[in-house]
């Protein structure tokens, strides 16, 4: 009987969260990964890949806001179990986007070398985070 009433108690919390909160699909960005973006458009979403050249795709239902953004992936450590800063490349986006992608260009490399799990962020021109994701690169 009280296993009963836990569960009860859990689906009534959540229902009434369900009733008084709006959640959309993208109502803050979403970052992600592909192989490339092109005329095709994104090619080869996942958030696995082998070690190479990426692009970070960021989504929004709104328009971003930003002008000056940085690109940071920190690696995870396995011996401190930390993530650690690994790089980062500084870009300057329309403040009007909604949908961007960050891509090997003249002025960075969007590489990933060594094979990990990475947190990649999207920092603001404060370095404060706007959306993050993880991705995990391995040996070809």
């Amino acid at each position: 009987m009280k296993k009963l009433y836990v569960v009860f108690s859990i689906f009534a919390v959540l229902a009434m969260f369900g009733v008084t909160s709006n959640v959309h699909a993208q109502s803050t960005p979403v970052l992600y990964f592909c192989e490339s973006y092109g005329n095709d458009g994104e090619v080869g979403i996942s958030d696995r890949f082998t070690t190479g050249y990426l692009t970070v795709m960021v989504k929004c239902e709104s328009a971003l806001g930003l002008k000056n953004v940085t690109i940071q992936f920190d690696k995870y450590n396995v011996t401190t179990k930390t993530f650690e800063y690994y790089k980062k490349f500084t870009y300057v986006i329309e403040p009007t986007m909604k949908y961007v992608y960050f891509a090997k260009n003249s002025t960075s490399d969007m590489k990933f070398s060594d094979p990990g799990i990475y947190r990649v962020f999207l920092l603001d021109a404060n370095g404060q985070t706007v959306t993050s994701s993880l991705i995990e690169v391995i040996n070809q």
